[in-house]
């Protein structure tokens, strides 16, 4: 790209490139049941795109332009999850460590569709607060606000995973290690707590769609009839 393109591509309105990827966000994690690796790499390319076009100073920089950011920088979490894959296939190692790189590799894909899926939701209800109570919450609809939610989010994902992952260890031979008995009270926690959150994800899943989907019925109509 010659520095004049670079300028053209600077300079333009990029809010219908935005507007395409939310689009294309939205079919990927919350209507598609289960995006496959084609669907998966052709969001990873449009995340990469749009993490370059908010760098320009003609983006605008608001609250919606930083969940925006936060969903495309999930989509590391994809490289992340291949080059998990490709070293379990390369390096090989002990059945214990396999099965742990798989879990790595799958817990990467759960960060990935949990945090979008919740950050897309974000976006969605900041659109209905613009729409329906656009004064009320001017306070609570600015940036602060927006990584404010958006690091409570990856919070949860990471913590999610991390129980995840730690199921894991629970199959592996830890007596010879001395482990305090009060630490294996604390893992037997955790993993009654990842057994809950199991039972608990699916149907939370559910109900994130219908609260989009209906969020989206009220805007619609809206403005279909105004």
């Amino acid at each position: 790209m010659n520095p004049a393109q670079l300028h053209i591509l600077k300079n333009r309105d990029h809010m219908k490139d935005l507007r395409r990827y939310l689009m294309f966000k939205y079919i990927q994690y919350l209507v598609l049941p289960s995006p496959n690796v084609i669907i998966f790499l052709l969001g990873s390319l449009a995340s990469l795109y749009v993490m370059l076009i908010l760098t320009f100073p003609s983006v605008s920089r608001k609250s919606t332009a930083v969940f925006i950011g936060s969903i495309a920088q999930a989509d590391i979490l994809v490289v992340c999850s291949l080059f998990s894959a490709i070293s379990a296939c390369v390096i090989r190692s002990e059945p214990s460590s396999t099965s742990f790189q798989l879990a790595l590799r799958q817990n990467f894909q759960i960060a990935n569709i949990h945090a979008s899926s919740l950050l897309l939701s974000c976006v969605t209800l900041e659109a209905f607060l613009i729409t329906f109570l656009p004064v009320e919450t001017r306070h609570i609809r600015n940036v602060r606000c927006a990584r404010v939610a958006s690091k409570i989010i990856w919070a949860v994902v990471i913590t999610e995973c991390f129980l995840y992952q730690l199921e894991y260890v629970k199959g592996l031979n830890i007596s010879y290690l001395g482990i305090h008995r009060q630490i294996q009270l604390l893992m037997s926690f955790f993993y009654e707590a990842t057994v809950l959150l199991k039972l608990l994800i699916y149907p939370i899943g559910v109900l994130l769609r219908i609260f989009n989907v209906y969020l989206f019925y009220k805007m619609y109509f809206r403005d279909h009839y105004s």
